[in-house]
């Protein structure tokens, strides 16, 4: 395995047609605006980067045995993770994505959950519009913060800008807060590999642990880290 982050760049592209919505550079994953004109564009398809639901079932229901969970979705965008949990039993779902375009047309596609537009960098500041502190049962992220840790031309993915450590920060302690304690879990999905990310999830307050997850002959593995609070 090359000792280089799977970012952006090395994730699954759109077929040639839709080839106009993929960015000038990484950096462009970090903007609203990038987000917006994208969904615009993609009307009404459904994307999954990495793994969709189907193929982590397993290790989900494993990490989450209650169905009845209260599960916050982040940057959930046109993904059908959050659909397909529903119907697998998983009820209680709500989605934020800071781009309004895309929560306007999942509220219409996908009323059976609730959805919010919000930053995920606003986790805490914004506490009390989603139930307050320590109130959720597990948070989800499939690809969003890998989104936040996108680099631009000339930065290094061994040396983040301060702006994306801050970006980071914000999310991670966000949810870090959001969690119920002793029970509540963060759970991310990312292509990057754990050296990459470990700095920057490890906190006092949870017990870190990262499985490596099957791939296809020839690809990268995916990664699962799994935050248990304290």
């Amino acid at each position: 395995m090359s000792d280089t982050e799977a970012g952006p760049s090395n994730l699954p592209q759109r077929p040639s047609s839709k080839a106009r919505t993929e960015p000038e550079n990484n950096a462009d994953f970090q903007t609203r605006a990038y987000w917006d004109k994208r969904y615009a564009l993609e009307g009404d398809e459904d994307f999954d980067w990495f793994k969709k639901y189907g193929e982590v079932r397993d290790v989900f229901r494993t990490l989450i045995p209650d169905q009845s969970s209260r599960i916050l979705m982040l940057g959930t965008g046109n993904s059908t993770l959050s659909k397909d949990m529903y119907v697998d039993g998983f009820k209680d779902i709500t989605n934020i994505d800071f781009s309004t375009v895309l929560v306007e047309r999942m509220r219409a596609r996908q009323p059976e959950t609730q959805w919010m537009v919000m930053d995920v960098r606003d986790l805490a500041s914004r506490a009390s519009e989603l139930g307050g502190i320590g109130s959720w049962d597990i948070v989800i992220d499939k690809a969003t913060l890998d989104a936040l840790m996108a680099t631009g031309p000339g930065e290094s993915v061994w040396d983040p800008s301060p702006e994306v450590r801050r970006n980071v920060a914000l999310e991670v302690d966000g949810v870090m807060s959001l969690l119920k304690p002793a029970t509540g879990k963060f759970i991310y999905l990312t292509f990057a590999q754990p050296h990459f990310r470990t700095p920057y999830l490890s906190r006092p307050g949870w017990d870190l642990e990262v499985k490596t997850l099957e791939s296809t002959a020839g690809t990268f593995p995916y990664y699962l880290f799994v935050m248990s609070k304290r």
